[in-house]
């Protein structure tokens, strides 16, 4: 019996693969104009880690993560989320030793033990960022500010921002007990794990997804009314950044995120897709003040977000945007006797040492099988030598495009090939910036021929 993929988990190549590089690249792109530096942490850190960022109380720490004992007895956990991780590589680097701020990003695989359904694994790929150093409420704007940029670089529409404010430890704490003093007359049409949150984070009752129909849901206490004249100062700072960049945004007062770092600004950002379904929540993230601080660290603000690549490639895909066209090849090499194989092996090595996508026929095939071959790579260019070729000196070279044959020198094959393509695509409106692909220099098909 041959042996299958974890349950949970696949696999990406060929297309698939192709759609996630261009998504990352885009993504990479973004946060290089935002000035954000790549990190990569490891895949597994200390069990310790993730109990006391995300919280012992959290169904992520409770229900979902792959934890085991390595051969040490050390127990170790596959990280189910990216921020802590960052964290700590930010304190036990010392990156903070400088006293500038830090604006970090990260993208890798995430593991949490869940029940796989569409569009959610047990293995699933994450980018988030974070940035550290400053309490200003600028950073909060713009951090917002990359997370909606990230979302319209793929063409999605109807994006909004939902926004809240957990406040300062005085208006969490005037907000606890106002929740708990609410939450208690309906103690007993709670589910179990709401019962359980009512006594050790009732802030997280707002986040269930069994009670929220319930009556003990309606007139619950709202989080502006508890929070301190400073953290309600702070976050009209926030929203006035935002109405200055042109950010819709929506104050969800019923909003609390699933991790219990956060303080202050907490926020989702959604894009209305047709046909994606109600759940159209691209990313979330806030601001974590004590975090750096709780881990060991210096007292540091800090400020994220994370999206769910596999999620953002759905709603692209949904949207009816076209993440990655397929593109041919620059040369196919067609070679005819074994003399032949060896030069052709030479002039596929000089091709592409020159930075032309160059391919050969590997499988020993006649001229017919090779011309058939070649179809699958849609070169631009094939180039057949023979023996006779050989013994000239020559190549005969046919361009697709024209469907022209020309014979040239062995020697001349790479400088004629370049100038050619630097010719065609003079003809283009973008000046050739795309290479006649119309994807890299963002002309959306209007570099057609002249």
């Amino acid at each position: 019996m041959a042996i299958t993929k974890v349950k949970g988990t696949y696999d990406s190549f060929d297309e698939l693969q192709k759609k996630y590089q261009a998504l990352e690249e885009k993504i990479r792109m973004v946060c290089h104009i935002f000035n954000y530096d790549e990190i990569k942490t490891p895949i597994m850190e200390y069990s310790e880690l993730f109990h006391r960022t995300v919280g012992e109380t959290s169904d992520l720490v409770k229900k979902e993560t792959y934890d085991f004992l390595d051969r040490g007895d050390r127990s170790v956990t596959l990280r189910p989320e990216g921020t802590a991780g960052v964290v700590r590589s930010y304190i036990e680097n010392k990156m903070y030793a400088n006293n500038s701020i830090s604006k970090l990003f990260y993208i890798g695989p995430m593991f949490r033990y869940e029940r796989p359904q569409k569009g959610r694994y047990r293995q699933f790929h994450q980018f988030g960022v974070e940035a550290f150093g400053s309490s200003d409420p600028l950073m909060d704007a713009e951090v917002i500010s990359l997370a909606v940029t990230i979302i319209k670089a793929f063409a999605l529409k109807g994006i909004k921002v939902h926004l809240n404010s957990l406040g300062d430890e005085e208006s969490r704490e005037n907000y606890r007990r106002a929740l708990v003093e609410h939450f208690s007359k309906y103690r007993e049409t709670l589910c179990e794990d709401c019962k359980m949150r009512l006594e050790k984070n009732p802030l997280r009752i707002l986040d269930c997804k069994v009670d929220k129909e319930k009556e003990a849901f309606k007139n619950v206490p709202n989080i502006y009314d508890y929070l301190s004249p400073s953290s309600k100062e702070r976050f009209d700072k926030v929203i006035s950044y935002l109405k200055a960049m042109n950010i819709d945004y929506i104050i969800d007062p019923m909003l609390v995120r699933g991790l219990d770092y956060y303080t202050h600004t907490i926020f989702e950002i959604e894009a209305n897709i047709e046909g994606f379904g109600a759940q159209n929540i691209m990313c979330g993230g806030g601001r974590y003040d004590n975090l750096v601080s709780d881990l060991g660290g210096p007292q540091t603000p800090g400020m994220g977000f994370a999206f769910g690549l596999e999620r953002l490639l759905a709603a692209v895909e949904a949207s009816g945007r076209t993440l990655y066209k397929k593109r041919g090849i620059h040369l196919f090499i067609i070679t005819l006797g074994d003399n032949a194989k060896a030069e052709g092996m030479r002039l596929l090595n000089d091709m592409r040492f020159g930075g032309l996508i160059t391919e050969i026929d590997y499988k020993n095939g006649n001229l017919k099988q090779q011309f058939k071959a070649s179809e699958k790579y849609d070169p631009q260019y094939i180039a057949i030598l023979g023996e006779d070729e050989l013994k000239n000196n020559t190549i005969n070279l046919k361009i697709k495009a024209t469907n022209e044959q020309h014979t040239i020198y062995l020697d001349d094959l790479y400088d004629y090939i370049v100038n050619d393509i630097n010719n065609r695509m003079s003809n283009y409106s973008c000046g050739g910036s795309c290479s006649g692909s119309c994807d890299s220099c963002g002309c959306d098909g209007s570099c057609e021929e002249e």
